[in-house]
């Protein structure tokens, strides 16, 4: 039986699973969710304290949301990006306005063609022969080949070899590392404000000022890659503005539909203009029912001030995390957070049983957790998530003995 009390049929059984093995066999079957809530195939229920990787920052099934999906479902679908749509374009000035106003947007379904956006704006703006993308080691920007190669893990790059030219890796938080990679090639400087799956390690603030000293003393464009810092997870709208810089062009998606596809690049105006009709393009991005639902995420957020309850709520979490034995460090901003736990236990089975137990978090290095949830996550609902890491954490205690309490 499901949350409603129906019978749920169960999946079918195949002797191999149907999906290609990106992310191997699914653990689990989600069938269902309601606001920091999910329920599977069987009818067990779940506290999400994942969000989908920090997509469903107003929860699952937000009201809001699901009629804006229902209402333009029945008004306008698609008509190409040969014409404008007005949800399109309330999201576009809307996202301007929190931007700090003087920009231009270019809507796209994910945050991988963001960065794409912004890598070859940056190619145009650079002009033939300076083109090159600096970036840092352990950042994340995208699974393309130009956003695979953006990215700074190396282990990532060998199988698919080769990898697009002109892209260049830096020591993270390491304004000397950057001011030597620089050479007349170099376009921009891309960065995160936290590395998100780069185990959750946010920048330093001399660090952020230093790459807009130096872009500016260089002719270089600043991008900062929001993609999972966007839209009030940190405790501010955008990561960046907890650093007090203005970027020259910013990527964004994840949260901006709570989990309908969209993403978005926005840049100075000065900067979009050197893109002409032609230079890029899609179908599917910023069409009716993708800007609709972000249209009522914007207002859902605004009107619940989620930069100012993530502040809270991630004070309270990471108040909690820090009470556990087991949790050495809490790093992150607001409601992206990640509890580092003793070398002595491995954060994999960690997630795996908290899973288990009905409480789902990932392994975002082998000796931490992630942990982003909603937005309007309650206290009662931190107090639940982090009893169950608590009891997890005290079995795998190496001080536990077989006596202990489960």
């Amino acid at each position: 039986m499901n949350a409603h009390g129906t019978a749920m049929k169960a999946p079918a059984t195949l002797e191999r699973c149907p999906l290609m093995p990106t992310y191997g066999p699914p653990a689990v079957q989600f069938v269902r969710g309601e606001g920091a809530r999910l329920w599977d195939v069987s009818g067990k229920e779940y506290l999400d304290f994942l969000s989908g990787l920090a997509v469903t920052s107003l929860g699952h099934s937000h009201p809001v949301v699901a009629e804006a999906l229902y209402a333009q479902a029945q008004t306008l679908l698609h008509v190409s990006n040969l014409f404008g749509t007005e949800p399109g374009w309330e999201v576009a000035v809307t996202l301007d306005r929190l931007l700090g106003g003087g920009g231009q947007v270019f809507f796209c379904n994910s945050g991988a063609e963001a960065n794409e956006a912004a890598i070859k704006l940056a190619r145009k703006w650079g002009g033939r022969g300076r083109h090159v993308v600096v970036s840092a080691f352990g950042s994340f920007h995208g699974r393309t080949l130009a956003t695979l190669h953006a990215t700074g893990q190396p282990a990532k790059h060998e199988t698919f070899q080769p990898l697009p030219e002109g892209f260049r890796h830096v020591a993270w938080n390491d304004l000397e590392a950057l001011e030597a990679a620089i050479d007349p090639t170099v376009a921009a400087v891309l960065v995160e404000p936290i590395q998100g799956e780069g185990g959750v390690n946010p920048a330093t603030i001399e660090y952020f000022a230093g790459i807009r000293r130096i872009c500016n003393e260089r002719g270089l464009l600043f991008m900062v890659d929001e993609v999972q810092t966007g839209l009030g997870r940190t405790g501010e709208w955008f990561g960046h503005q907890h650093y007090g810089v203005v970027p020259d062009v910013v990527t964004m998606a994840k949260a901006l539909g709570n989990g309908v596809p969209i993403g978005a690049c926005w840049a100075r105006a000065e900067v979009a203009g050197v893109f002409e009709p032609g230079d890029h393009a899609t179908t599917y991005g910023g069409q009716p029912i993708a800007t609709a639902a972000a249209r009522a995420v914007l207002a859902v957020m605004e009107a619940e001030d989620v930069p100012a309850r993530a502040t809270k709520a991630g004070a309270s979490l990471t108040d909690a995390l820090h009470a556990l034995p087991e949790v050495v460090a809490v790093r992150g901003l607001g409601l992206l957070l990640a509890a580092q736990l003793v070398d002595s236990i491995d954060a994999r089975l960690v997630a795996a049983e908290a899973l288990r137990r009905g409480l789902v978090v990932n392994a975002v290095t082998p000796s931490a957790l992630r942990l982003a949830p909603s937005l309007l996550v309650t206290e009662a609902e931190i107090a639940e998530a982090v009893a169950i890491l608590g009891a997890i954490l005290a079995d795998l205690s190496p001080t536990s003995s077989p006596e202990d309490p489960a």
